[in-house]
């Protein structure tokens, strides 16, 4: 597990929550139509930008942020060098044998092992990368447009609040409340955006990196 990711969200969506308590009523920051408006139109606008598959697997990319443990670069050097000792050993057909969880040093371990030229392995490896950083940037990409939906469908909600608002204009003693619920939806957004969309495209674009670099 990604103890950094972990204690990161929980830090920070603690911290509001305690601030939220200390200052007022938790109830004051409940509002189940912004909620659906922010949550709702973000998810929507999404679909519409993305295909569903390309969704479904950000959210599980999202998941083993949280999830998966950082690939150690000494350990693919370790393993590295046994490969090394093994071809040397028992020469290269053996290879195709090795056990590894990585797909990429799976695929180069059986062009290896069928002979292929240093110019097929570099061309092949070299488009393998490329595709996973596409692959990935795509993935990233889904957080980073919706950490820009989610602040603009809390806007429009605010809107909807206002007009809501100035339609009680005849009553003074709501506009007050009224206020309040309006700007919720503002609120629901920036809190979106910055705490979870954001942050989960970092370190998805970090994760890529390492991975890259390895």
């Amino acid at each position: 597990m990604d103890l950094a990711s972990l204690i990161g969200i929980i830090s920070g969506v603690g911290l509001i929550i305690s601030a939220i308590i200390v200052g007022g009523d938790v109830h004051n920051f409940l509002n189940i139509p912004g909620i659906m408006i922010v949550v709702g139109g973000t998810m929507a606008a999404t679909l519409l930008t993305f295909q569903f598959n390309d969704v479904l697997t950000a959210f599980k990319s999202a998941y083993f942020v949280f999830t998966s443990p950082k690939q150690d670069s000494q350990d693919l050097i370790n393993t590295m060098i046994k490969l090394g000792t093994i071809s040397r050993r028992n020469g290269l057909l053996s290879l195709m044998d090795v056990k590894t969880s990585s797909p990429f040093l799976r695929r180069v371990c059986a062009l290896i092992a069928d002979a292929a030229d240093e110019e097929t392995l570099r061309s092949a490896m070299r488009i393998e990368i490329d595709s996973m950083q596409m692959r990935h940037f795509i993935v990233q990409d889904v957080f980073k447009k919706m950490a820009m939906y989610a602040p603009s469908f809390g806007m429009l909600g605010t809107l909807i609040g206002l007009i809501q608002m100035l339609s009680l204009l005849a009553d003074p003693e709501t506009l007050g409340p009224a206020m309040a619920v309006a700007l919720l939806t503002t609120f629901y957004g920036s809190l979106l955006s910055t705490v979870i969309f954001l942050p989960i495209a970092g370190k998805l674009r970090s994760r890529t990196m390492l991975e890259v670099i390895n």
